[in-house]
Order: C-alpha cells, then sequence, then structure tokens
C-alpha cells in the first residue's frame, strides 16, 4: 500500500467515489430491468461518476500546466514533459485493456467496427460511441484535453507573447469552454436530439461536445492557484452552493418537471456544464482536506483511489461481460443475484489491484526516468 502521507485525502475521496457511483451504476446490469427508484438513481450515478473524474482530472492537470506555463521559458520542450507524464499515466493501461477487449471480442465473436479509431481516440471524436468497448468513450475526452491546453497555450504564446501570463491563461480556459458550449449550442439548433436516449449518445458522450468538463476543472485549478486565500475562506460556503446545486440535478429537475421533451435546449447546452460547474464547487473544500482521523479509513480510500483508473478500465467490458457471457443470469433467483453482485465486485477490486500493481504503476514510474 503507498504511504498517504504526501497524498490529499479529499481528492483521493472524490476519485474512489467517482469509481464507485460507476461500479454501483454498471452493476445494474446484473439485474432484470427495472423502473424503481434504486436503478433510477444507479442510472444516474453512472454519469455522475464519470463527471466527476472529468472536473478532477482537469483540476489536477490545470495545477501542472499553470506551472509551467508560467516558467520564464515556456516551450516546446515543456508541452512533450507533461504529454510524456500524461501519456505514461494513461495509454499503457488504455492499450492493454483495449488488446484484451480485442482478444475477447474475437474469442466470442462479438463485430467490431472500425477498429483503427480505438488507437487513436477517434471512437467518439464527432458522431456517437461505437458500440465496442463503450466506456473507453470518456479517455477519449481527457486525452484530448491533455492534449489541446498545453499545446494551444504554446501556439498562442508564440503568436501574442503575453505580458500578463495568469491573466492570458485565464482567457484561453474561458474560450475553450466557451467554444465547446458553442459547439453544443449549434448542435442543438441544427441537429437535436430526438429523444433523452439519442442525447445521452449524441452530446453527452461525444468529444466536441464535452471538452467543457475537464476545462471546468482547469478554471477551478487556476483560481485555487491564483486566488489561493479566497481559495481556503470560501470553501464551506462553495461547497454549500455545490450541494445545492447537486440537490437540485438529483431532485428539482423531476420536481420542476424540466423534461428533455419539454426543455431540449437546456439539456442539449446547459444540463451537462452546470453539472460540472455543480461538482467543481467542491473542489476547494476538499482539496483543502488532507487527513482524517482514521488511518484504516484512509488507506482504503487510497487503495481504491489508486486503483480507480484499472477498475474504470477492466470492470465493464471485461469483467462483468465475461461474467453474463459464461454465467447468464436470465432466471435466477434475487439472492442469488445479489451473490452474483458480490463475486463481480470482489473480482473487479482483485483484478483491478494486480493490474494497477504489476503493470500500471510500473509504467507510469518510467515518466520519471
Amino acid at each position: 500500500m503507498q504511504h498517504t502521507k504526501n497524498r490529499i485525502f479529499g481528492l483521493d475521496l472524490m476519485r474512489a467515489i467517482a469509481i464507485l457511483m460507476v461500479l454501483s451504476s454498471h452493476s445494474l446490469w446484473i439485474y432484470p430491468p427495472n423502473t424503481n427508484l434504486i436503478t433510477q438513481v444507479g442510472h444516474l450515478f453512472g454519469y455522475w461518476g464519470v463527471e466527476l473524474f472529468f472536473v478532477l482530472s482537469g483540476f489536477l492537470i490545470g495545477r501542472i500546466v499553470y506551472q509551467l506555463f508560467l516558467q520564464d521559458d515556456f516551450k516546446l520542450t515543456h508541452v512533450f514533459h507533461f504529454l510524456k507524464r500524461r501519456w505514461f499515466r494513461t495509454l499503457p493501461n488504455y492499450y492493454l485493456v483495449l488488446l484484451i477487449n480485442i482478444g475477447i471480442a474475437f474469442w466470442i465473436g462479438y463485430p467490431i467496427q472500425d477498429l483503427w479509431r480505438y488507437f487513436i481516440f477517434m471512437q467518439n471524436f464527432a458522431s456517437p460511441m461505437l458500440p465496442f468497448f463503450t466506456e473507453s468513450w470518456s479517455l477519449s475526452i481527457e486525452e484530448f484535453a491533455y492534449l489541446l491546453l498545453p499545446l494551444a497555450l504554446y501556439i498562442k504564446t508564440v503568436v501574442v507573447k503575453p505580458f500578463d501570463k495568469v491573466r492570458f491563461l485565464l482567457w484561453v480556459i474561458l474560450g475553450f469552454i466557451l467554444f465547446f458550449i458553442a459547439t453544443k449550442i449549434v448542435k442543438a439548433y441544427f441537429y437535436p436530439p430526438a429523444s433523452i436516449e439519442q442525447w445521452n449518445l449524441a452530446i453527452k458522450s461525444v468529444v466536441v461536445f464535452r471538452l467543457d468538463a475537464i476545462f471546468m476543472g482547469v478554471l477551478f485549478s487556476w483560481f485555487s492557484l491564483t486566488y489561493q486565500n479566497i481559495w481556503k475562506k470560501s470553501k464551506i460556503m462553495l461547497a454549500i452552493i455545490g450541494s445545492c446545486l447537486v440537490g437540485f440535478l438529483f431532485a428539482g429537475i423531476g420536481y420542476f418537471q424540466l423534461t428533455y421533451e419539454v426543455f431540449p435546449f437546456f439539456w442539449n447546452v446547459w444540463y451537462l456544464p452546470l453539472t460540472s460547474f455543480s461538482f467543481a464547487l467542491f473542489l476547494p473544500f476538499l482539496s483543502e482536506w488532507k487527513s482524517i482521523k482514521w488511518p484504516f479509513i484512509q488507506k482504503i480510500i487510497v487503495w481504491i483511489s489508486l486503483i480507480s483508473y484499472s477498475i474504470y478500465l477492466l470492470h465493464y467490458g471485461i469483467i462483468l461481460q465475461l461474467l453474463k457471457y459464461y454465467f447468464p443470469t436470465e432466471g435466477m433467483a434475487i439472492n442469488s443475484l445479489h451473490g452474483y453482485t458480490v463475486i463481480y465486485l470482489v473480482l473487479t477490486f482483485f483484478f483491478s489491484s494486480l493490474l494497477y500493481r504489476f503493470y500500471e504503476k510500473p509504467m507510469t514510474d518510467l515518466r520519471d526516468k
């Protein structure tokens, strides 16, 4: 177990909650289709979990880019250094699991279309996610954000040569957020989805409509480093506002009947940025929450946080799909399904721990060599 000394508990907690939300959502696939409250909440958690990952990822990379960009000699080598570290953190795991998924698909006879797109993260760039390795949709969004932010800063620095880099960085971040909100406005006016199901495929999971979620986290990282005193003093107030907004997203939309059929423009343009902003409001509180008094609980949270990327890659497309393929759940009693779920979760955490310890972490450590 990695020591927790230099980690920030609040951010580990945020990451752990995110992956547990995603796990709880996909666990519903074990059970027969249902429309009860638990099932609806589970589906919502799946969406929220990924959104938490987006905001947290943007916050963390934003702090790194901020420090790099403010150096007097910000050069292309700094961009490559940043990308090298990001790619060593994300690509080895992704490509290994992608190859495993491909092998499983050929083994069980599952058809794959446009396989080449997965190798360059184009499987959902401007069109709905392809049906194979569906959970990789979020990774495409993250990878394009990693690439776009430092390269844009470098190119604009060469062209403009900013006098005040701090303000310049803010305008670049805001520009990205507004641009990707604008892509949703164009989509809403010219090619609106016909239903919430199409919205889920055609907007929520498409790169060109979702990069503002990452940059929302980057924006909050800018505030955390530029206005550190305000950041610390306002953490409770912002968390309360965030809780109110999350409460609205959870219950208020249903209470006020803000459905997609009645308010499609709200859903197509503002619902996703509002979600990102709501979760980002918790960052001041969580980023200042350094540790807790219960070491055992903190170690569990850190452990889940550390293996969260491996969990995300393995839990659905490999572990759950293979379980369902070789051990179908149709006709099982509810108690048997509960036991099935426990086995699924145990296998997920076991194999994710192995993947993290023997592959993900060693590959990540190579970035410092």
